[in-house]
């Protein structure tokens, strides 16, 4: 026999799926609340402006974004510059550059994966063209994959699905230190 629902005065009949014996108008109502309190996970109107990522919640006073609560709507004031070194294979060599514009400069390469990215300038960049130098291909910045380059990106990659979502977290934790 169904319940009657919780709610002092109700005449409804309590929902026997739902976790507590509410009828489906005070669910509602209770979500609302819920919501209205803690938000909801959905899909944002547009990506990020600051990192990119389609996951919001949604509050009646508006969207923030998920991985990097930046405000839906608003626009940076300025262009932030995160300085990377990559890495990135073709066939059995990895590339080791840097850029503060991945993006870009990744567009001009031709290559088949995006291994990693590890924070830093041309200085690291050069440290790691030293450091892998046994294994470079001569006059560039390409080198042959072995057991210590691919343990290195393995380290830099841990827990990491898309070395792109790292670098727009990077770029929005940037942007926010600068507001």
């Amino acid at each position: 026999m169904a319940q009657g629902c919780s709610i002092a005065g109700c005449g409804g009949l309590a929902d026997p799926a739902a976790p507590v014996a509410l009828c489906a108008a005070h669910l509602v109502a209770a979500h609302d609340w819920v919501a209205e309190e803690s938000g909801v996970v959905d899909l944002l109107p547009a990506p990020c402006a600051a990192c990119g990522s389609r996951t919001g919640l949604r509050f009646p006073s508006g969207w923030i974004c998920a991985r990097c609560e930046w405000r839906a709507g608003e626009v940076p004031d300025e262009v932030v510059r995160v300085d990377v070194v990559y890495y990135v294979r073709q066939r059995e060599r990895i590339k080791i550059g840097t850029s503060a514009t991945p993006r870009g400069r990744l567009a001009a390469l031709h290559f088949d994966e995006v291994l990693a990215f590890e924070r830093g300038d041309r200085s690291l960049e050069q440290r790691r063209h030293a450091q892998f130098a046994a294994h470079r291909f001569p006059r560039t910045e390409w080198f042959a994959v072995h057991d210590e380059l691919l343990e290195h990106i393995a380290e830099l990659a841990a827990g990491v699905d898309d070395p792109w979502q790292r670098y727009d977290l990077w770029l929005s934790r940037e942007l926010a230190r600068r507001t």
